[in-house]
C-alpha cells in the first residue's frame, strides 16, 4: 500500500508541476521484467576483465590485457583502446581496424577472456561481497558463494542489477560477470 500511495504522489508531484511530459510507465521500477536471453555472444566487456590477445605472426603485439576502470585497455603501438560495452567480435574488430592504419597489413586476431569480472551478492545472505565468476553459475551457486541465507532471507526473491536496469530474479537465473545480486529480506 505504501509504494502505491508514493507511487501516486509521484504522478501528482509531475502532472502539478508541469514536469509531465514523461509516461506513467518512466516512473515505474524496472525489476519486475524479465531477464533478456543470455548469449555467449552478446557478452559485453568490462572493467575487471583479463583477456589474451593474440595477433598472428606480431608475437611484439600479443599478450594479456586487462580493461582497467575506464573501460581502455592499453594496447602497443595503439595505446588505450576503448573495450567496455564490446563484445569480443566488436573489440577484435575495432583492434583490426586500429592496427590497419599504418602499422600491421591486414592484421588476424585472436581474443579471448581468461578472467572475467568478479559478481556482487548484497543483502540477507552470511558473507556479502565480490566472488570470482564461474561460467555457468545460477543465484544459488552465488547464495552459497556467500555463506548461505541469514536467517531474515526471503529465498525466492532476489532482484538482480544488470547494466543500469534492475530485474527479479529467482534461483535458477543464470548470474553474469559484473551483475549485482541483492537477497531480499522477509518480512515475517
Amino acid at each position: 500500500m505504501r509504494l502505491f500511495l508514493t507511487m501516486m504522489a509521484m504522478v501528482l508531484l509531475v502532472s502539478c508541476s508541469g514536469g509531465g511530459s514523461l509516461p506513467f510507465s518512466d516512473y515505474l521500477p524496472t525489476f519486475g521484467k524479465s531477464l533478456p536471453p543470455v548469449t555467449d555472444g552478446q557478452y559485453t566487456l568490462g572493467a575487471g576483465d583479463q583477456l589474451q590477445i593474440t595477433v598472428f605472426g606480431e608475437p611484439e603485439l600479443s599478450g594479456q590485457f586487462a580493461v582497467e576502470n575506464d573501460g581502455v585497455i592499453s594496447f602497443p603501438l595503439l595505446g588505450d583502446v576503448p573495450a567496455a560495452g564490446l563484445t569480443i567480435t566488436g573489440l577484435s574488430q575495432r583492434v583490426s581496424a586500429m592496427l590497419q592504419q599504418g602499422f600491421v597489413n591486414n592484421p588476424q586476431l585472436s581474443i579471448s577472456v581468461l578472467n572475467y569480472r568478479p559478481f556482487f551478492i548484497l543483502g540477507e545472505v552470511n558473507a556479502p561481497g565480490s566472488f570470482p565468476y564461474e561460467s555457468g553459475m545460477r543465484m544459488l551457486n552465488a547464495v552459497a558463494l556467500a555463506g548461505g541465507y541469514s536467517y531474515r532471507a526471503k529465498e525466492d526473491d532476489f532482484i538482480i542489477r544488470r547494466g543500469e536496469r534492475e530485474y527479479r530474479a529467482n534461483e535458477t537465473t543464470i548470474v553474469l560477470p559484473g551483475d549485482i545480486i541483492r537477497v531480499q529480506e522477509r518480512w515475517f
